[in-house]
């Protein structure tokens, strides 16, 4: 299930929503000019557990910067391209909205809280681990946290793979999200940790973040579980 836009319009644009994401495509294309240095700058600007709450060091050569500031680094950094593809497409449908509903300035603060609860997640239960994170999914999970509880009933577009035919339809926000957080519990107590690649441990931290940061973040005359699709926050 692939989601491509929600019927959920917004009264603010989204500045930071799309900085976010220009940001992260321009760090990526920095990351393809690299060649045989990407692996070092991985190293170097990832989330190693070790480093961050483990207490170990890096070697001095990969020691660009001191270890808790590569908790916001990593956040920029992705592994290829659907990695990147993936989390902005979930960034630019749902970003707008939870912008909207707390502002600028409340919503950039929120990212980065999202960001560094999700790392806390997949960090703390192996401090001693040395393989290193990136990626924005933390801090967007967050974020589809939040809409989770703001526009629960928004509709979003899907498209739903039958083989070599997609199905497009309809379906509540709740839903969907609900659907993608199954799935990140499910292959976190099936996959091990890290497999693949793929931090569920962070993926999981985030959307509880989102969800316990939202009530805090929104404006006051925002709503939590909008009664219907398509609602815009008050101002």
């Amino acid at each position: 299930m692939i989601p491509l836009h929600d019927d959920n319009p917004t009264v603010i644009t989204p500045v930071l929503t799309v900085t976010f994401i220009v940001t992260c495509v321009l760090v990526f294309v920095w990351q393809l000019s690299l060649g045989d240095d990407l692996e070092r700058m991985v190293l170097a600007l990832g989330v190693i557990p070790a480093t961050v709450v483990g207490g170990a060091t890096l070697a001095p050569e990969l020691q660009l910067i001191p270890p808790w500031m590569t908790i916001f680094t990593s956040m920029f950094m992705h592994g290829g391209w659907m990695h990147l593809i993936g989390n902005m497409l979930y960034l630019w449908i749902f970003g707008n909205n939870v912008e909207d509903a707390m502002g600028h300035l409340r919503f950039a603060a929120f990212y980065f809280l999202c960001g560094t609860a999700a790392v806390m997640a997949q960090a703390l239960p192996d401090p001693d681990s040395t393989i290193p994170m990136i990626g924005a999914s933390g801090a967007i999970s967050g974020v589809l946290g939040a809409y989770l509880l703001l526009y629960p009933h928004a509709r979003v577009l899907v498209a739903v793979p039958l083989g070599f035919i997609l199905y497009t339809m309809r379906i509540p926000a709740g839903f969907v999200l609900a659907f993608w957080f199954a799935l990140q519990l499910i292959s976190t107590l099936t996959s091990g940790d890290q497999q693949g690649g793929v931090a569920f441990g962070a993926h999981i931290g985030g959307f509880v973040a989102g969800m316990a940061l939202i009530p805090i973040f929104k404006h006051r005359n925002v709503r939590l579980f909008a009664p219907g699709p398509g609602e815009t926050p008050l101002r």
